[in-house]
């Protein structure tokens, strides 16, 4: 049995136990670098395990931490730690409810069953709402599931247990802020992203919230200027640094400047040629909708490709498979597209939450995708639609999945669905704060096709 110390405070005011104060300063940087996207999170895990490779918490940690990238490979490592952390904690006596927790959480989360392992985390925090590592993994698995209102509901419980004087408050408000922007409350985000940002000024995924109310409310010039006037917040952040340059990229998309979008794209979003899901989601959206603008994108599909052809069985998160999707169609990969949407078929017959996610939304839209890449936009037209209202579950934000909106929208046009294409046009107004671009080009486009076709019914009935 390992003897630990005392219990201490960690950065969260929550015990912990460790033999030494290496193992106790690798876990305070390590809760910190997680929460503000730091690209040392997964050196300072690696220091922590190192000193301390028996405390079952970190192990527990792993293993979250694993599951989150939506790799295949690393359900192994996410196994291997679940093994360690309830070896460590029988091995230690005794175990915490906070350690008992996170390992029961990954136990779930392993078992397909994101939607438990949330609940587990929020049994949790109602009586432990300092816990904001806890907090933050909760926030992040709501996500990959689109619940978007249980992650508003879980930072509102903890979050008046947050002072002004904590550095951490700011990342809670930072949190709160993303989830008011998806659950439509886009004014009260913007105060709460600012509110992150005083407190703690690396939160990037607080200027990431406001950038996401920018995009909502059509205000692509102010995101502009507040991305590149702030570039402090986020210079520290792991790849999703690449996740706020597509924002940038996208007002200017917004705005017409294709030119400067594709500058973009080469030498920040896909500066490294990664093969994080997160990384190839932001390349293939951005892709796709500059070719719906009608922009040569070149060759730029091929990399992401040929990246999207190794992960084609990963099946972790069904919008991760959607954009894989996205890049086989865009590369020109049909046999692996074939095998995507097999596997996802195999997926979907399975029990759990991404296997549900799978069976619908996920096939219909990936068979949509299918369809309007073929040219039959008939066929996609009546998948992607089937699919629409449930698009929110398969994760991402607002932003994210407005592609698929997007798609869909133009297989209806090229159907000649233009009286639905309009009423979709309109509801993706009425659901945003703003009027954007997109909307103004797409409702000239439907109105003008709805006139031409008018006078040719007009210009047969005189003939005849």
């Amino acid at each position: 049995m390992t003897h630990y110390s005392p219990a201490t405070l960690d950065v969260h005011g929550c015990p912990v136990h460790f033999q030494t104060s290496n193992a106790r300063d690798a876990w305070d940087a390590l809760n910190i670098a997680f929460l503000s996207h730091d690209a040392r999170t997964g050196d300072h895990l690696a220091a922590l395990l190192s000193c301390a490779p028996t405390f079952a918490l970190g192990q527990a940690c792993r293993g979250l931490f694993s599951l989150l990238l939506g790799r295949r490979e690393l359900v192994e490592t996410a196994q291997e730690a679940l093994s360690y952390a309830r070896r460590a904690a029988e091995d230690n006596g005794a175990v915490d409810t906070r350690t008992q927790t996170y390992i029961a959480a990954l136990d779930a989360y392993l078992s397909d069953r994101l939607f438990k392992a949330a609940d587990i985390l929020d049994t949790y925090l109602a009586d432990a709402p300092h816990d904001a590592l806890a907090v933050k993994l909760c926030h992040a698995i709501r996500f990959l599931i689109g619940d978007a209102s249980g992650m508003r509901k879980s930072i509102e419980a903890v979050l008046p247990a947050y002072g002004a004087d904590q550095r951490i408050t700011g990342y809670m408000h930072g949190c709160h802020a993303f989830t008011l922007e998806e659950t439509g409350d886009q004014a009260a985000a913007e105060r709460a992203g600012r509110r992150a940002l005083e407190l703690a000024p690396d939160d990037a995924w607080g200027l990431h919230a406001v950038a996401h109310v920018f995009d909502m409310t059509a205000r692509a010039r102010d995101g502009v200027r507040w991305i590149e006037d702030r570039t402090d917040a986020w210079r520290h952040c792991n790849n999703f640094r690449y996740h706020v340059w597509w924002h940038l990229a996208l007002f200017y998309l917004d705005t017409g400047a294709y030119d400067e979008v594709l500058r973009l794209y080469d030498a920040e979003v896909r500066q490294d040629r990664t093969d994080d899901y997160r990384d190839i989601s932001n390349a293939a959206s951005l892709l796709s909708r500059l070719e719906l603008e009608g922009v040569d994108v070149a060759d730029r599909w091929e990399e992401l490709a040929a990246i999207s052809e190794t992960r084609v069985n990963d099946g972790c998160v069904v919008f991760a498979d959607l954009h894989y999707m996205l890049s086989l169609l865009g590369g020109d990969r049909s046999r692996a597209t074939t095998r995507l949407l097999y596997r996802m078929r195999m997926d979907a017959g399975r029990n759990g939450d991404m296997a549900r996610i799978t069976e619908h939304p996920g096939l219909n839209a990936a068979s949509g995708l299918m369809a309007f890449s073929d040219g039959n936009y008939v066929n996609a037209y009546a998948n992607l639609r089937a699919a629409r209202d449930a698009m929110p579950t398969i994760g991402g934000s607002h932003a994210q999945r407005d592609v698929f909106e997007r798609i869909t929208i133009e297989a209806a046009i090229r159907a000649g669905a233009l009286p639905e294409a309009r009423r979709l046009v309109d509801d993706r107004a009425s659901r945003r704060g703003g009027v954007d671009g997109y909307t103004l080009t797409r409702r000239n486009t439907i109105e003008g096709l709805i006139s031409e076709t008018r006078d040719i019914a007009i210009k047969n009935r005189e003939v005849a």
